[in-house]
């Protein structure tokens, strides 16, 4: 370990080694100090249910780690990275059986639409066509556009409610739960401001990069960027659980990957009682319940588009979607909740033994909740796919604590790193000029407690470095 450096960071998520990667190559000399044995934050591969069976214990399915401005510059793919792509990125079920799937191809997946073919196609075909144009804007701090225009038209659509631009764009109820599925991913009540914007990037990834995920567990992901970090020069220091800044080598700066609860316990950081107060006002979103299972046989769903895709959204009628994602942030739970599934093993053969599988799925739930609600998600997939319960051979559940005591980021259960919503979605964790700064100028933040917020991209690492690079060299 040297003795000083340009640029420490902690914390080795997506965002901190991101930091650290983009420091490094412009000559600076850095280090990664993670409090956990083993490196990624919520990005990990573990065996939780029975030997060999692989089950990614956070994040899963990967279209905007593959999307990403940034990582798409790295030569991940040297490093052992190799990407699976998934027949279909995800698919809708439906309680008469049918099923709507997202295609690559945004014609093939209108035409399922019926009258809503061509609002689906007029919506999506332009962000497709023009999201190298909108994604440097939308993935960074609030600012001028590079594209003002672009920028502008994205917005009007992006910044209602999920809810209010479903029912303008489209006349059938189905078409309105499919755009619902990946609008839910913002764990905010789809009446809400701006949660249509998730539904349009999650989308518009879909259609432009497919929905995929890394060979044999995302951990691999994880491997390949700190390959690539060290193989730059960079160094990873674990087991280091930092609480105050002196038990760090002498910095000219150091990037803290937490969001705002774990900063303002770090001690030493001189941070002033105004700063103090508005970062304690920060406000985390809702929780989810985790569960991985090992099984006999794939996800028996009705629908072949559901048995083609790597993601399920589950949620049989509009009332059912906006319920559940409504009683969340009212400390309530449905007994018929969103569900997301992904399934890796279908599509990758290094996940599960021969000839058997494995499943994740979550739902979101009330931040801190401790309940299992394991059986209500095994239920809501019953419903889809008959006979999936007598598939299962092993389970693993994760509650809000314990994800929370998995990765410490995960604060009561919220995986976007704080709640994204109108009032949080650019300006966080507070509303200043440089998100990332601190009033200590030698202190930045690039969590995903900054924008653009959660999700496994790399982005606010990548902002937050720039932001240090033009400051201090």
């Amino acid at each position: 370990m040297s003795l000083s450096y340009d640029a420490i960071i902690i914390g080795s998520g997506s965002n901190g080694i991101s930091a650290a990667i983009y420091l490094q190559q412009k000559g600076l000399k850095t280090a990664i100090f993670e409090q956990a044995a083993n490196p990624g934050g919520s990005t990990r591969t573990q065996e939780l249910t029975l030997p060999g069976f692989k089950h990614d214990v956070g994040s899963a399915i990967l279209p905007m780690g593959f999307g990403s401005p940034f990582l798409r510059s790295l030569p991940l793919e040297e490093h052992g990275l190799e990407w699976i792509f998934p027949e279909i990125p995800y698919a809708h079920p439906f309680s008469d059986g049918s099923a709507h799937a997202c295609y690559t191809d945004i014609r093939k997946t209108a035409v399922q639409l019926g009258d809503d073919e061509a609002s689906y196609f007029n919506l999506f075909e332009p962000l497709v066509k023009d999201w190298e144009k909108l994604e440097n804007d939308l993935l960074g701090p609030l600012g001028i556009p590079q594209h003002p225009l672009d920028f502008m038209k994205f917005g009007l659509k992006a910044l209602p409610s999920a809810k209010l631009l479903a029912k303008h764009y489209f006349k059938n109820e189905k078409s309105r739960i499919f755009f619902y599925g990946s609008a839910a991913h913002s764990t905010l009540p789809l009446n809400s401001l701006a949660s249509a914007s998730f539904g349009l990037v999650l989308s518009t990834m879909a259609h432009k990069y497919n929905w995929p995920f890394p060979k044999g567990g995302a951990q691999n992901f994880i491997n390949s960027m700190l390959s690539y970090y060290t193989s730059i020069g960079g160094e990873l220091h674990l087991e280091k659980n930092i609480t105050q800044l002196d038990e760090l080598p002498e910095s000219k700066t150091y990037l803290f990957d937490l969001t705002p609860k774990q900063l303002l316990k770090i001690k030493g950081t001189d941070f002033p009682g105004l700063y103090r107060k508005r970062m304690d006002s920060f406000k985390y979103g809702a929780g989810v319940f985790k569960v991985d299972w090992a099984l006999s046989e794939p996800i028996p769903f009705t629908n072949e588009k559901c048995r083609k895709a790597g993601t399920v959204h589950i949620g049989f009628s509009e009332e059912e979607m906006e319920n559940s994602e409504q009683s969340i942030h009212q400390k309530n739970m449905t007994q018929t909740p969103y569900v997301l599934v992904a399934q890796h093993s279908i599509f990758d053969n290094t996940r599960a033994p021969e000839g058997q599988h494995t499943a994740w799925a979550y739902c979101h739930v009330p931040n801190a909740n401790t309940e299992d609600f394991s059986k209500i998600i095994e239920d809501q997939i019953e419903r889809a796919a008959p006979g999936f319960k007598d598939c299962i051979l092993k389970k693993s559940t994760m509650n809000s604590a314990q994800l929370n005591a998995f990765n410490p980021n995960i604060i009561g259960g919220d995986i976007n790193g704080g709640k994204q919503d109108i009032t949080q979605l650019f300006t966080r964790p507070i509303a200043k000029m440089s998100p990332y700064s601190t009033p200590n100028p030698r202190i930045y933040i690039c969590s995903s407690s900054t924008p653009p917020g959660g999700g496994v991209h790399g982005m606010c690492g990548f902002n937050a470095a720039r932001a240090v690079e033009k400051d201090h060299f």
